[in-house]
C-alpha cells in the first residue's frame, strides 16, 4: 500500500525519552531502535514543511501512575529530570510542537491527545492525516492512535518505528491489531511518497 504525504499531514513521534530506553527507570525493549527510522521520518517531514509533534510523558513525582501512589510503573519521566528528555540522539527540529501529557498527579494520560492541545493545534494546521511513532506500542502509541481515529484522522501507524514494553507477552502484536482493527493504517517507511 502506497500513502501520500500531502499538505494535510503530520508527524508524532511519541514519548521517545531517556527513561523509556534501555538505561531508563521504565525501558522499553529495543526502545532505542525506534530513534533511527524515527530521524528518517523527521527529516521527511522537515523537508516538506509539515508540522512534527513530539509527546512526552512529563510527571509530577507524586504521579498517580507511580506504584508509590497506586499506580504499576516505576517513577519515570519526572518533569525536568534526564529521564524525562529526548533521547539524545532523536533529531528534532527546532520547530518541533512539544506536547507535555500526565502533568497533574491524579491524572492518567497515556494518549498525546488526553487533557492536551494537540487536536487543537492541529485542526489549526489543516492537519487531517497523522503519522505516529514512537514508544510504547503497546501504551501510549496505542492510546494516541486510538483517540486520534476517534477524533476522525486517518490515522496512520510507522510499523518501523514503533517497540512496546509487553508488561504481558503478545501486549504488542494484541495493540497493533487493535489499532488496525480500529481503522489505523498499518505502514513502512517505502510505503510513503511524496506529492
Amino acid at each position: 500500500m502506497k500513502i501520500a504525504l500531502t499538505k494535510h499531514s503530520a508527524l508524532t513521534v511519541v514519548d521517545v525519552q531517556n527513561d523509556f530506553i534501555p538505561g531508563g527507570a521504565l525501558p522499553v525493549p529495543e526502545g532505542d531502535k525506534v530513534v533511527e527510522p524515527l530521524n528518517k521520518y523527521i527529516e521527511m517531514f522537515r523537508r516538506q514543511g509539515l508540522p512534527i509533534v513530539a509527546t512526552r510523558d512529563w510527571h509530577p513525582p507524586n504521579h498517580m501512575s507511580f506504584k508509590e501512589y497506586g499506580g504499576i510503573w516505576p517513577p519515570h519521566c519526572i518533569q525536568n529530570s534526564w529521564g524525562a528528555e529526548f533521547h539524545p540522539d532523536l533529531h528534532l527540529p527546532r520547530d518541533t510542537i512539544i506536547i507535555s501529557k500526565a502533568t497533574e498527579p491524579d491524572k492518567e494520560a497515556y494518549s498525546g491527545f488526553e487533557g492536551t492541545d494537540l487536536h487543537n493545534i492541529l485542526k489549526d494546521k489543516g492537519v487531517r492525516r497523522v503519522f505516529v511513532g514512537g514508544l510504547a506500542t503497546d501504551y501510549c502509541v496505542k492510546n494516541t492512535v486510538l483517540d486520534a481515529l476517534k477524533l476522525g484522522y486517518e490515522t496512520i501507524l510507522l510499523m518501523d518505528a514503533i517497540k512496546g514494553v509487553d508488561v504481558n507477552e503478545g501486549d504488542s502484536e494484541r495493540a497493533i491489531t487493535e489499532m488496525i482493527t480500529n481503522g489505523a493504517i498499518g505502514i513502512s517507511m517505502e510505503d510513503i511518497f511524496i506529492v
